[in-house]
């Protein structure tokens, strides 16, 4: 039997109370009846009591009407504190934390005493009230309503007790289709596809089963301990000041988290990180790819949404804007991943419209003053699957997901992988753009625009990044720590004079953090580590250059600019005449555009003051010396720091290869997309056999597919185009010009690393042992 605490929240109403009890189980009426009666001052009357389950739940406002003229409805609900949890079932399946346990837990304790149980009283109302709410939204029935509200009123009384991650949507099929503008939508619906009402209904209740999260508290403490157990291998890294920004923001509005994508780990990783800062469950759109059992069942009832990769079902999609606009009009919080899909590059991905569509169509049709998004970077020092993602780059088949491969998944997890990094941007109002946008398309863009270059802004900058950085610009060549660190030295430097940021705050100018994240490569198999010379050298292991270029990728947008700045001050091949800022903005644009595929550029405003900015960088006095047409390259290789052939040569010579196939292609012919793509693929291998290409990693077909793109978008693809093999000769040109700058460029850092002098090294990188805590010297 439970013991409740008689007085803890009892309360005196005025007007004839009615108590609705709403019990899992015959103990819980017994617990609910005995608060009751213990509360019920000596000499009145005992209140009625109605159980909202059953036949009497089917009554409740012919019951109700017999007390009173306008009785007072007070909803009640037993809820339990922490169990003692003895043996090793009981540990396994008993509730987590202050949850309240399952009908089927409950039959199987209720020999138990449980330590202390609580009764909590919801927020009450008149029936009067409870009509004229009913009259206003429609539904079933009045007493179908009235169980709503009261099983609704007690799961927000019940949050205080348990936490705000158990606020979950409950009845929401029924809310959303009992109310008269959801049937008048049905009608239009119907009109306007040419189908009956009876059929629009019918699939439009197929589709809800399908896709709303039915959650559940024993399903969110599982998904929790699931992912718990798959994101093992990491230390979470948050940045809570701005995340306490965004959670007083949700104290008014709903939030929509747009995080980018980089693993399937990321919805494990985020979803603790913000219930521990006190914010609520996200409902998280998914793929219904990944509703395969085990997995679907669970992400489904802990409030993962599964919808379809691709349709275009007028239904459907009215179906979805109805779900999101039910969503955000109760002011639950949202979470998708605006790429669409993972990253196989570690480069942000273009931001898909799809959902940010029916967000803001959603937003219009319901009740929320504003919804906010957050763009949210997670950011991993290394990652288990970027060695598969790696090979599908190559032209290896992708794994379909599947309890196979979550086995497999699961079992990679069992070692320590390194950190993984959370940072929030400043969130983003949807109605203060669309109020700025009067055509909804283009507010739609822009504000995918602004997430995906607010993702970027806020991604840190890790050790990895740099240490692969460092290694991929000088591929065929091992480093020692001296070469290292005069590659590495100048990036901080140009990094703490732009002040971006760093992964965990760490100064990236320190050697230690550097000579770790080396170590930390070693350990992963990316890096390689040769000992039998004079002194240890670091390489690139062999079919490790895309896994290393995933990890540089992360930050490579903020030395984009200072690339593109290194290559435009370059004189052409076959230029005579003196360039001017004219011919070098000419260059930069064109420059930016055969990059558009590849990265986010701002307008063409943004771009060139960020482009000026880098080449004051290099040379402040650049305006003056123009008519020198060699000063630009003596200045360039006087620097320390050079990043053309490290941020943009690969990309280059991918397009190269593109390009050059597509000179081999009929003009009458028509594209085989996977063929061309193999083709590619073995003849830049062919040529990085015979040393025609730099890098590996340009040996990639997700960068061919992104040349493909441009060439498309060129109009180079499609036979019978006007002129055809000559646009297509002078598109293979154009590249060859700029590939041509990008490896002029690394034969200048290639030139710099022949003169580093091996003592004038600070720190423990002159030495290359380290001591530990007890002052031992180790390697």
């Amino acid at each position: 039997m439970y013991h409740v605490d008689a007085g803890a929240q009892s309360k005196t109403y005025e007007g004839q109370p009615v108590y609705l009890l709403d019990a899992a189980s015959t103990l819980e009426v017994q617990a609910l009846n005995q608060w009751i009666d213990s509360t019920t001052p000596d000499g009145e009357t005992r209140p009625p009591s109605i159980v909202l389950f059953g036949e009497s739940a089917h009554q409740i406002v012919e019951t109700v009407r017999t007390v009173g003229d306008d009785p007072l409805l007070v909803p009640l609900r037993v809820t339990l504190t922490e169990k003692k949890r003895n043996g090793l079932l009981r540990r396994m399946f008993a509730p987590r934390g202050n949850s309240k346990p399952t009908r089927v837990w409950q039959r199987w304790v209720q020999g138990d005493d449980p330590d202390r149980s609580e009764v909590l009283i919801g927020a009450p109302a008149t029936l009067t009230e409870l009509e004229t709410r009913f009259d206003r939204t429609g539904g079933k029935s009045l007493s179908s309503f009235i169980c709503r509200q009261a099983t609704l009123a007690l799961d927000k009384a019940e949050r205080d007790v348990i936490g705000s991650e158990y606020k979950i949507p409950r009845f929401v099929v029924e809310d959303m289709t009992e109310q008269k503008k959801f049937h008048d939508g049905i009608a239009e619906l119907a009109a306007e596809v040419g189908e009956s009402v009876a059929d629009v209904n019918r699939r439009v209740h197929e589709i809800l089963h399908e896709m709303v999260a039915t959650e559940t508290r024993r399903a969110v403490e599982m998904w929790g301990t699931l992912g718990a157990y798959f994101s093992r291998a990491y230390r979470v890294d948050v940045d809570r000041t701005d995340l306490a920004k965004v959670r007083e923001l949700n104290k008014n509005y709903p939030l929509v988290f747009l995080p980018n994508h980089r693993s399937y780990l990321d919805p494990l990783v985020l979803r603790p990180a913000l219930l521990t800062e006190g914010l609520p469950l996200n409902h998280v759109m998914g793929g219904i790819n990944v509703g395969f059992w085990p997995l679907g069942p669970i992400a489904k009832r802990s409030g993962v949404v599964l919808i379809q990769r691709k349709f275009s079902d007028e239904i459907y999609k009215w179906t979805l804007r109805q779900y999101m606009s039910f969503l955000l009009g109760k002011r639950f919080n949202l979470e998708w991943y605006i790429e669409g899909g993972r990253s196989r590059t570690g480069k942000l991905r273009p931001p898909r419209f799809g959902l940010l569509t029916y967000l803001v169509d959603a937003l219009e049709s319901s009740d929320a003053e504003d919804v906010y998004l957050v763009p949210t970077s997670i950011t991993y020092d290394r990652l288990h699957e970027v060695g598969a993602m790696a090979a599908e780059s190559h032209g290896a088949q992708k794994q379909a997901e599947g309890i196979r491969m979550l086995i497999g998944y699961i079992r990679a997890q069992g070692k320590l992988r390194g950190n993984v990094y959370l940072t929030f941007a400043e969130p983003i109002s949807v109605r203060s753009i669309l109020a700025e946008n009067d055509d909804k398309r283009v507010a739609v863009q822009k504000i995918a625009l602004t997430v995906a270059h607010a993702i970027n802004d806020t991604t840190p900058v890790t050790p990895a990044a740099l240490v692969t950085m460092a290694l991929l610009g000088i591929e065929d060549r091992a480093l020692n720590v001296h070469e290292m660190w005069a590659i590495i030295s100048p990036l901080a430097r140009y990094m703490q004079k732009r002040g971006l940021p760093t992964a965990g705050g760490v100064d990236i100018s320190e050697v230690d953090v550097v000579r770790s994240a080396v170590v930390a490569q070693v350990n992963a198999g990316v890096v390689k580590r040769f000992d039998d010379g004079p002194e240890p050298v670091f390489y690139l292991a062999q079919d490790k250059h895309l896994v290393a270029a995933f990890f540089r990728n992360n930050a490579i947008h903020y030395f984009v600019m200072r690339a593109i700045g290194e290559l435009v001050v370059l004189p052409d091949r076959d230029q005579t005449e003196a360039s001017t800022p004219e011919s070098m903005w000419k260059a930069a644009l064109e420059l930016r555009d055969l990059l558009k595929f590849e990265f986010f550029f701002g307008d063409k405003k943004d771009f060139g003051q960020r482009l000026e900015a880098e080449v004051a960088l290099i040379d402040p006095d650049w305006r003056d010396n123009l008519a020198d047409p060699e000063y630009a390259a003596r200045q360039i290789e006087m620097q320390d720091l050079h990043l053309a052939h490290r941020v943009l040569q690969p990309i280059l010579e991918a397009y190269q290869v593109v390009a050059d196939q597509l000179l081999l292609l009929p003009v009458d012919a028509e594209l085989d997309k996977p063929s061309f793509i193999a083709q590619c693929l073995g003849a830049a291998q062919a040529r990085r056999l015979r040393q025609q290409l730099d890098h590996s990693e340009a040996i990639s077909g997700e960068l061919f597919d992104t040349a493909l793109q441009l060439a498309d978008n060129r109009k180079l693809v499609d036979p019978g185009g006007e002129n055809l093999a000559q646009r297509r000769r002078d598109f293979a040109r154009e590249i060859n010009e700029w590939a041509r700058k990008a490896r002029v460029i690394r034969d200048m850092a290639h030139r710099m690393l022949d003169d580093v002098d091996p003592l004038n090294v600070p720190g423990p990188m002159a030495d290359d042992t380290v001591s530990d805590e007890s002052g031992d010297e180790v390697r």
